[in-house]
């Protein structure tokens, strides 16, 4: 075949340093959309993104040539020194070492989409860990609660 095809959607979930809530309804929308920045940057597309005070949802359609490892080290690492040189007041803005990653069949996109859509009403009921423990074991992914994000 001489061309390469692909599709590589990616539910990727991240949380703030110690989950503390600090994602302010002010600083959401300019974060989601340097993000957004940064993954349209190395040739990738952000479907969705929905930030709440502690932790952070996105649907990614990865370039071929990008790994989700390079592309989350890029994300959290470029957008905590941009919050931090743009948002001085409070304390020191970093994301949590880890992170979830999820591979979506594009048959999944709408369910996705909408989960990532509500995650203020969602977190009206159900916490992040418990959200986070819910979408591991979904997906069967073995984990020790002790280390979760």
């Amino acid at each position: 075949m001489p061309g390469s095809y692909c599709n590589l959607l990616y539910h990727l979930v991240f949380s703030t340093k110690e989950r503390r809530p600090l994602i302010s309804s002010e600083m959401k929308p300019r974060l989601q959309d340097y993000i957004g920045g940064i993954v349209r940057g190395e040739e990738g597309e952000l479907l969705e993104i929905n930030a709440v005070a502690d932790h952070a949802h996105l649907l990614v359609r990865l370039h071929p040539a990008q790994a989700v490892a390079d592309m989350l080290r890029l994300i959290k690492g470029n957008s905590s020194k941009w919050v931090n040189e743009t948002f001085r007041r409070g304390p020191t803005f970093a994301w949590q070492q880890g992170y979830a990653a999820f591979t979506v069949s594009q048959s999944q996109v709408p369910r996705i989409l909408a989960y990532i859509r509500g995650q203020e009403e969602h977190h009206q009921k159900r916490d992040f860990r418990r959200e986070l423990v819910a979408l591991l074991r979904r997906n069967g992914i073995a984990f020790e609660e002790r280390y979760l994000l």
